[in-house]
């Protein structure tokens, strides 16, 4: 009987100095497990916008009347003979 609880009592110790020795090792895998997911979810996003972005450019550079549309909206470029309207909400 003595026996037997004494090789319980070394596995019981051997098992908890896994636990100590593995256990940090194993929590900082998951935590790198869980950054690396993040980032390569961020990454997927800065992809697609990146990929809009180069649409958009293409777009810009080849057609005249997106490149108007972009004049008149963003820089307030307006033909010759036309009038600028700005329309100001009571709000501002």
């Amino acid at each position: 009987m003595f026996s037997s609880l004494k090789k319980a009592f070394w596995l019981f110790g051997i098992a908890v100095l896994f636990l100590i020795l593995f256990l940090p090792g194993y929590t900082k895998l998951q935590e790198l497990k869980d950054k690396n997911r993040d980032l390569e979810d961020r990454f997927k996003k800065v992809a697609i916008e990146n990929y809009l972005l180069q649409e958009e450019l293409k777009r810009a550079a080849n057609d005249p009347v997106y490149q108007e549309k972009i004049a008149r909206e963003k820089m307030g470029v307006v033909r010759k003979g036309e009038i600028p309207v700005k329309i100001i909400s009571e709000e501002q």
